[in-house]
């Protein structure tokens, strides 16, 4: 998802994701460990924050994802990971069914609801039962795929993320 903020372009998670190709996991400990990292190669800080969703300047998103290709280089995204969603349920199974329904649940309330809110995860668990840390992950998921399609509808009116 895209936005302007103080006369300039910033960036979700979401769109980063969809920008680099690499996986949640790889986009958040980019950021996380960015102090591990030359000034060059580290993720940016976070611009600023709207309805609780980090957005990251996109000129310098851009300058380190191609600092990043030159230096680190980029074969090894989405490369040598065996299926699964990286939360033990490796390769489908009853675990992976959950997740997926959870997901769709998550996504039934944001679809309706139009955006996240505080305590969603542990209202689920309460209502479908389960632990209130998985339904984080599925809350986490389904407001990735929430926020494409909405960056999809919007550039279907002709509205490329502007406020």
């Amino acid at each position: 998802m895209r936005r302007v903020y103080e006369g300039r372009w910033v960036v979700s998670r979401a769109w980063i994701i969809q920008h680099t190709g690499a996986a949640a996991s790889t986009v958040l400990r980019w950021y996380t460990d960015r102090d591990r990292y030359p000034h060059h190669l580290r993720h940016p800080d976070v611009a600023c924050t709207v309805q609780r969703r980090n957005y990251f300047d996109q000129q310098a998103v851009q300058a380190f994802w191609a600092a990043w290709q030159r230096d680190i280089g980029t074969a090894h995204l989405g490369k040598g990971q065996r299926p699964g969603d990286g939360q033990g349920t490796r390769g489908g199974g009853p675990g992976h069914e959950q997740r997926d329904r959870a997901v769709r649940v998550v996504l039934e309330v944001l679809r309706r609801e139009g955006a996240p809110r505080r305590g969603l995860a542990a209202e689920l668990a309460r209502e479908h039962g389960g632990v209130a840390r998985s339904w984080r992950r599925a809350v986490e998921e389904a407001l990735t795929v929430f926020e494409n399609e909405q960056q999809r509808e919007g550039q279907g009116r002709g509205d490329h993320g502007a406020p």
